[in-house]
């Protein structure tokens, strides 16, 4: 039986240092252009009555294959100078999920990371092992030359001779990570996030993208929700599921818990970042404490909100 609150889809293609200075006027357009698009395939899904799980999935294939956003096609150069990709999917319903850490060559991580979670026993393959399920899966995996995007390269021949490690595309802050979080007609909520992590990351590192509770939640009783961020930070306060516990066992709305976490929690411990979230009742938050990140939402019955900046 269909319920009579709206369904809801929001997205992000990371926050950080993002500004009106930082952005020429062609890559302000350039990033709109690719979140509505994204945005206009989950909606679509949505509208005709799918599932909130192939909504969120949709709309992060599209950001992955575009090489503006930090995941899939423009993943950012590890030590090694490969691209080690995470992702995450979980779907609120049962409370499965799905992830994978540390993949190399798959074109779609959030593909791989939804095949582990319809099928196999299991929530969370990395590396090897990882790649291994995703050929007998049979995804398609592309040659090192898709990943490579000369911007990307130049920020790796920046730190490839030191320990430093950069959080994205510039000395600046910025944290690339896509995701999608969604609320469908029988009331079921989804989410999604996709990453390539750090610039220059060393020791097989993984951040709270693929990590349930950290970067990535879903609960059909509360939220939905995908972050965006300092990954350390948002894995020691495992944000996602702090918001929607707030919401369980305090009462508060979905923008209160949000707001809570990302604007006290979260910074009062130097953590940077923001979240989508979407409620069961399709209530939308996107807070953030960095100068911008990139955001879209459409709630039906509304218009379609895009945004970039902190304004």
């Amino acid at each position: 039986m269909e319920k009579n609150t709206p369904f809801a889809l929001a997205i992000h293609g990371g926050a950080g240092t993002i500004t009106r200075d930082s952005l020429s006027a062609e890559m302000d357009l350039e990033y709109r252009a690719m979140l509505r698009q994204a945005l206009n395939i989950g909606y679509e899904i949505l509208k005709a009555g799918g599932t909130s799980l192939a909504a969120v999935e949709a709309a992060v294939v599209v950001l992955e294959d575009c090489p503006l956003f930090n995941a899939g096609h423009g993943s950012v150069f590890n030590k090694r100078g490969l691209h080690e990709m995470d992702a995450a999917i979980m779907d609120g319903r049962q409370l499965a999920a799905g992830a994978v850490a540390g993949v190399q060559n798959v074109r779609n991580p959030i593909q791989l990371a939804s095949q582990v979670l319809h099928h196999s026993d299991h929530v969370f393959l990395s590396h090897a092992g990882a790649e291994e399920f995703a050929r007998s899966r049979g995804l398609t995996f592309e040659p090192d030359e898709y990943f490579f995007s000369q911007h990307r390269y130049e920020q790796w021949q920046m730190l490839r001779d030191s320990d430093v490690f950069m959080l994205d595309h510039t000395q600046e802050k910025k944290f690339g990570t896509v995701g999608a979080v969604s609320v469908d007609k029988q009331g079921d909520l989804a989410a999604a996030t996709s990453t390539g992590g750090m610039t220059n990351k060393n020791y097989n590192r993984i951040g709270d993208s693929p990590v349930i509770g950290a970067g990535t939640y879903a609960n059909n009783r509360t939220c939905a929700v995908s972050c965006t961020g300092h990954g350390e930070y948002f894995i020691r306060h495992v944000v996602a599921y702090d918001v929607s516990c707030l919401i369980e066992y305090k009462g508060m709305t979905l923008r209160e818990a949000a707001e809570l976490v990302v604007n006290q929690k979260l910074k009062n411990h130097g953590g940077e970042g923001g979240l989508i979230a979407v409620s069961p009742k399709g209530e939308v938050a996107m807070p953030f404490n960095s100068e911008g990140m990139y955001r879209a939402c459409w709630v039906e019955g509304q218009e379609p909100l895009v945004g970039i900046y902190n304004d």
